[in-house]
């Protein structure tokens, strides 16, 4: 981790962090630390005489609105990133995925780097959950149609399993989370998509008790739910 996102972790905002560093109140091993973007994992580190500690990792749960892009920042429109707490934001954690602008739903964050890449890279087919909102009704032959796999131009999907919830209403399964590709599967068959959102990720449920745009830290057993769907030790996570 560097010197000055360590600080930000402890409290101080961005630009706090590196006049502190250039007032000289900071030191690594004992030695005053004049560049802000060192590295500092292992080290000691002191504020002003008091011992700075690297936290645990951030895993957060967020109820997306629609008109919200999945961001950090953006120069013109609102993004997701800013509706976390200010303590959430300051450590930076990026999603975990993207939806769309108009797609709601469960959005998890992480600063857990490895447990992102997991999540969503294809290799490790971790289930996403759509409920979806079609024209029309599907039936069995569009369900099996989309267990076999769709080929489209650029890619031929993976399995995916469909589920009819009521007329018009459908949840859809997938282990990928390409670009569209909810949308792209049920238009596929012929059932254009009107709403979408995202139900779970990786065994994690969206909290009902969740208004769009709430959130809160993850449980420890949801967490643990994340690590088993991407396959890694529990001990890596170090959550505090």
């Amino acid at each position: 981790m560097r010197l000055d996102k360590l600080l930000t972790a402890a409290g101080l905002t961005r630009a706090q962090a590196k006049r502190a560093v250039a007032e000289g109140r900071a030191r690594v091993n004992g030695e005053v630390a004049r560049d802000a973007g060192l590295r500092v994992d292992g080290m000691q580190v002191l504020l002003d005489g008091r011992p700075v500690t690297e936290p645990g990792e951030v895993y957060w749960m967020l109820h997306k609105p629609a008109g919200v892009l999945t961001a950090v920042r953006d120069a013109r429109e609102k993004t997701a990133f800013a509706l976390l707490p200010e303590d959430v934001r300051r450590r930076e954690p990026s999603p975990i995925g993207r939806l769309d602008r108009d797609v709601t739903g469960l959005l998890l964050f992480t600063t857990h780097g490895e447990l992102l890449h997991r999540l969503i890279s294809p290799r490790y087919a971790v289930e996403k959950v759509y409920i979806a909102r079609v024209e029309g009704t599907p039936d069995a032959s569009d369900a099996e149609t989309l267990a076999a796999g769709v080929a489209f131009s650029d890619f031929t999907a993976r399995p995916a399993r469909l589920e009819v919830l009521e007329e018009g209403l459908v949840r859809l399964t997938v282990t990928e989370g390409r670009y569209h590709e909810v949308k792209r599967l049920l238009a596929a068959v012929g059932h254009p998509v009107l709403s979408l959102a995202r139900e779970a990720m990786g065994g994690v449920q969206l909290d009902a008790d969740l208004d769009a745009g709430e959130g809160r830290p993850l449980s420890d057993d949801e967490i643990a739910r994340l690590f088993r769907a991407a396959q890694l030790d529990a001990e890596q996570n170090d959550h505090p």
